[in-house]
């Protein structure tokens, strides 16, 4: 249905003027630059004297002479129903805009030139989008992101630099939860600190609900990370394997023997030392060296060989009260490839049993050895070895990660072996796979794993990369750009005792697509939300995960909403 527009006067609609030719707009600017250059006005629009005396003097004319493009008084125009129609008289008043007809030296007020898109209204100005970056930090200043959470209450600090295989001197101090001191603070610590950590205003931020639930919400470390999970036991039917029945688990080389065997990879050969002292040395499988001992006296460095390409590999949580009694033990979970060549097919699953292993690395205090004279640097090192190999059938591991609670089993537990803690992992199969794994110093050296506790597979993809927000929820990253989040703490209740089956009918709570392509690797942020009251929910998960996939895209995933938002692109 068409609308009766008023009879105007030397005052064309915007469609007229948006459809002008170059030629008309080059001749107005013309004309009016010409007219401001006379009177000495500033050109703006939007200045109130300006625009009085324009329409007043536009008026006068209009009343002396008539325009030549309107024959009759009465003129009727049929337009289509737009935004331009909604355009008020004060719009059309405040606004003036050159005439398209015959121009004859009269003063007009400059007009711009328009983009002719409707949807703007009267907004016909282009405007210039200017991008705003962060400059380019100096040698003495670095940026650094606003915590999204802060504890209530005191915090602990550190009095120095902690050191290798000794407790930490903590101090309780309070925490910094204005935002004007954080603001402060932030602006002294980017400006006049260097390179390196200021280990008195390192604060641990990192939030779990179980220290709601099991640790009573303390201020310290031993209750804010609680031990979980003390219930799953480590499945039965594991063995100790012969080193023949362990070779096809193992890293190999590309080649085979004349018998058919499969070799021993190849020792890496690299330079170590000062640039000026540098020493060309063989590092076997399995073998570790250290930096301190050998090559730089001032290193604490260590060197392992683990046979092949390394895709996976995560530090095991301990519980603060457990670390000395294992002397500042620390374990890390590394998973290699069966080849050095071994390339791995995104999405291409493969069928079990593939052969694979995950290799259980200690770094430990110096030991005394006779062999070794009293006080020398190889003594006094810190010592690197492989504890145990954890023989698997779901193919190579593309990720893993420990429970980031300890999970270990606590004294007075005397049953064997006991529980190192529960290590996740997604596998070349397919899938992500929960293992108890258990304590390497009540095992040998190569043992052969039972069934896991749980197994997740996905018909239509494959599992790529994963995270735990806790001690229950999982977020997985798939091959096809979609993010599937799984409760887990039930089913591994349910198969906390040692003989009790694999769980692999699990569904997912969350089952968002955020990705056009496999997501190499996703963390959920670890931050409450908060309610519509702005009380926080310490009691419930995390709500916010931020993913990177092979399409270039870093988004940021609240699977509340269930959509990703697109926080950054890169092509390369």
């Amino acid at each position: 249905m068409t609308r009766q527009l008023r009879p105007r006067k030397a005052k064309p609609s915007y469609l007229l003027v948006a459809d002008r030719d170059e030629a008309s707009d080059a001749s107005a600017d013309e004309t009016s630059r010409m007219n401001v250059d006379d009177d000495g006005s500033s050109g703006s629009e939007f200045s109130p004297e300006n625009n009085k005396d324009v329409a007043e003097q536009t008026q006068l004319e209009d009343e002396e002479q008539p325009d030549e493009s309107t024959p009759d008084d009465k003129v009727e125009f049929e337009v289509e129903e737009s935004p331009m129609n909604l355009i008020t008289d004060m719009d059309l008043d405040v606004i003036p805009l050159a005439s398209t007809s015959k121009a004859k030296g009269k003063g007009k007020a400059p007009a711009k030139k328009g983009n002719g898109h409707p949807s703007l209204g009267h907004s016909l100005t282009k405007t210039r989008r200017q991008m705003y970056t962060l400059p380019t930090p100096s040698t003495h200043h670095r940026h650094r992101a606003i915590p999204l959470y802060r504890r209530d209450g005191r915090a602990e600090r550190l009095k120095q630099r902690p050191e290798l295989f000794r407790a930490p001197s903590i101090v309780m101090t309070n925490g910094i939860s204005n935002d004007k001191v954080m603001e402060r603070v932030n602006k002294a610590w980017g400006y006049n600190v260097g390179s390196g950590p200021l280990w008195e205003m390192a604060e641990d931020r990192g939030w779990f609900k179980e220290a709601e639930l099991l640790g009573n919400g303390g201020d310290s470390e031993a209750e804010r990370r609680p031990v979980v999970h003390c219930a799953v036991r480590v499945k039965n039917g594991w063995r100790i394997l012969t080193k023949e029945e362990a070779a096809p688990y193992l890293p190999s080389d590309t080649s085979t023997t004349e018998e058919g065997n499969l070799r021993p990879p190849p020792p890496l050969k690299c330079y170590f030392g000062p640039y000026d002292e540098q020493t060309l040395t063989e590092i076997h499988i399995l073998e570790a060296r250290s930096m301190l001992a050998e090559f730089v006296p001032e290193s604490q460095a260590h060197i392992f060989n683990p046979g092949a390409p390394a895709w996976g590999l995560d530090w095991c949580p301990i519980h603060r009260d457990d670390r000395p009694k294992r002397g500042f033990k620390q374990y890390l979970a590394v998973a290699p490839f069966p080849t050095s060549s071994h390339s791995p097919e995104i999405g291409a699953k493969v069928s079990r049993p593939s052969y694979s292993c995950i290799q259980i690395w200690s770094l430990s205090s110096p030991e005394s050895n006779s062999s070794r004279a009293a006080g020398s640097r190889a003594q006094n090192s810190p010592k690197m070895q492989c504890e145990m190999i954890l023989c698997i059938e779901s193919g190579p591991a593309h990720d893993l990660k420990w429970c980031p609670l300890p999970s270990h089993d606590v004294p007075p537990e005397t049953k064997k072996p006991r529980k190192l803690g529960l290590l996740a992992g997604t596998f070349e199969d397919g899938s992500l796979t929960i293992y108890a794994v258990p304590e390497p110093e009540d095992m040998q050296k190569t043992v052969k794993v039972s069934e896991p506790l749980v197994r997740i597979s996905l018909e239509e993809t494959s599992c790529w990369s994963l995270d735990w927000a806790n001690s229950e929820m999982v977020a997985i990253g798939t091959t096809n750009g979609i993010i599937a989040v799984y409760n887990v703490g039930a089913a591994l209740e349910l198969s906390a005792a040692a003989d009790s089956p694999t769980i692999t009918d699990l569904l997912p709570t969350h089952y968002i697509t955020a990705h056009q392509s496999a997501i190499r690797a996703l963390a959920w942020i670890r931050a409450p939300s908060d309610s519509t009251s702005g009380v926080r929910k310490l009691f419930e998960d995390p709500t916010v995960i931020a993913s990177g996939a092979y399409d270039g895209m870093e988004c940021l995933t609240d699977i509340r909403t269930g959509r990703a938002s697109v926080m950054n692109r890169t092509r390369g």
